[in-house]
């Protein structure tokens, strides 16, 4: 079955489990489950609240896990949620919480920032762009496929 993919496509494919692999270690260092690390990960990206199904959407983790990590990190007191418009809720960080990403997520949002720093602004416009329409594809590709 592997003589059909394309030897760019594994190396692509091994690139992005060992990215996966490497933010799983950081996870676990921090002391944060992957959906505990996500869902903080993706409230520091909005601010210090966001909507639960932004969460949802972004992360590609399902309802029932991320309803799961958000209830142990309610228990801790490092999120709240409170209602947003109509049946929406957001997810706050606590002053626990706030703190709480300080000495976790923002670590790795420090390594991030480092290595992007540390491109040219042409690497990273490439990149970036590049990412971007690969996403583009896979995703009308992938449209394409559902009936």
């Amino acid at each position: 079955m592997g003589d059909y993919m394309n030897p760019e496509v594994k190396r692509f494919n091994y690139l992005l489990s060992e990215i996966n692999a490497a933010y799983h270690m950081a996870a676990v260092k921090l002391g944060l489950s992957d959906t505990g690390m996500t869902i903080l990960y993706t409230i520091c990206n909005y601010g210090e609240k966001c909507l639960l199904n932004d969460i949802i959407h972004l992360s590609g983790i399902s309802k029932q896990t991320v309803n799961s990590a958000l209830r142990k990190l309610e228990g801790e007191g490092i999120v709240y949620l409170e209602k947003s418009r109509g049946r929406r809720k957001n997810v706050c960080l606590s002053e626990k919480g706030k703190a709480f990403v300080k000495n976790t997520v923002f670590h790795v949002i420090q390594i991030e920032n480092e290595i992007y720093d540390s491109w040219s602004e042409e690497e990273l416009r490439v990149y970036m762009e590049l990412e971007e329409r690969y996403l583009h594809t896979f995703t009308e590709k992938v449209e394409e496929l559902l009936p």
